[in-house]
């Protein structure tokens, strides 16, 4: 992965944007809104990657070997292309738009996202991760995938609640903390309400809107601070959002690569089970060759 550490925030009536760092996951670049320097966690989220778009060919995409997680839950939410996830588990499951993909990794747990090998266009989605706490992060790993979520009209726009609850509806995923995650499909201004004990952000994955007196475009990320029980979308083109929150996490969180621990000594252990193959990790059925980690900056001799 390559990022550009030239990340830029304004902050305007308490609504605050961060630019995206460029990133390269597999073959495919990213916007990573999260983490930034300044903003590690919205509620429990913790990392989120908008992926493309960008164009495959039904031998040309999305090539992520094997490569581990600990710590925390993968969200895969797609809105062009298609995608194939093979697990540890023995899970092998293609993604396409409308659906989700929830990984939980708890202890350990590895996988990697590949192309389907019969898709050809357009390729774009997020996935996220959320840190799970101290009371399931030590856990068993697990899979799920959900072909249907709810959908709820707000305003002139169509709320899809992928983690959560959204007035009377309910996601069936999974979900370790209280928080939310929201697809906001949205064509002219509209209002979302909001649990106003949750903090929130707002990632543009299309278009752009305004929020108070911010304008928010793909590569950037809106914090919506504690208190704010609705968000007013205002619609400068019609736009594709994600909406994550949940309250402010207060468990210390030390994160490296693809790791969610609590100590360093707990990201070193990961990694040497990774590099060791000590059965920590199961196998993954996969034709591409398993991520290699890098050494940890506080194992380098000389560092």
């Amino acid at each position: 992965m390559r990022d550009n550490p030239d990340a830029d925030e304004t902050a305007m009536e308490g609504v605050r944007v961060y630019g995206a760092h460029r990133a390269t996951v597999g073959s495919i670049d990213v916007r990573r809104a999260l983490p930034q320097r300044t903003r590690r966690t919205i509620g429990p989220w913790c990392f989120a990657d908008h992926l493309g778009p960008a164009s495959f060919t039904e031998r040309e995409g999305l090539d992520v070997g094997p490569h581990p997680h600990v710590g925390l839950q993968t969200v895969t939410w797609l809105i062009e292309g298609e995608a194939l996830h093979h697990d540890s588990l023995g899970t092998e499951q293609v993604i396409k738009p409308g659906q989700l993909n929830l990984m939980t990794a708890g202890r350990g747990v590895a996988h990697a996202e590949e192309r389907t090998g019969r898709y050809r266009g357009t390729f774009e989605g997020i996935q996220l991760w959320i840190a799970q706490p101290d009371w399931s992060r030590g856990g068993a790993s697990a899979f799920e995938h959900h072909h249907e979520l709810p959908r709820v009209a707000v305003g002139d726009a169509v709320v899809t609640v992928l983690l959560g609850d959204l007035l009377d509806s309910s996601s069936p995923a999974r979900h370790d903390s209280d928080l939310v995650g929201l697809d906001v499909d949205v064509r002219s201004t509209s209002t979302v309400p909001l649990a106003p004990s949750f903090e929130h952000g707002v990632i543009v994955l299309r278009g752009s809107v305004r929020i108070g007196e911010v304008v928010v475009t793909p590569g950037s990320l809106a914090h919506v601070p504690i208190g704010t029980a609705e968000l007013r979308l205002e619609v400068l083109e019609p736009s594709r959002i994600m909406v994550i929150g949940g309250p402010a996490f207060e468990e210390p969180l030390v994160m490296w690569w693809n790791f969610v621990a609590r100590r360093r000594e707990e990201l070193t252990a990961a990694y040497q089970s990774w590099t060791t193959r000590d059965g920590r990790f199961a196998e993954v059925t996969s034709a591409l060759a398993p991520i290699a980690a890098p050494v940890p900056f506080w194992l380098r001799a000389g560092d």
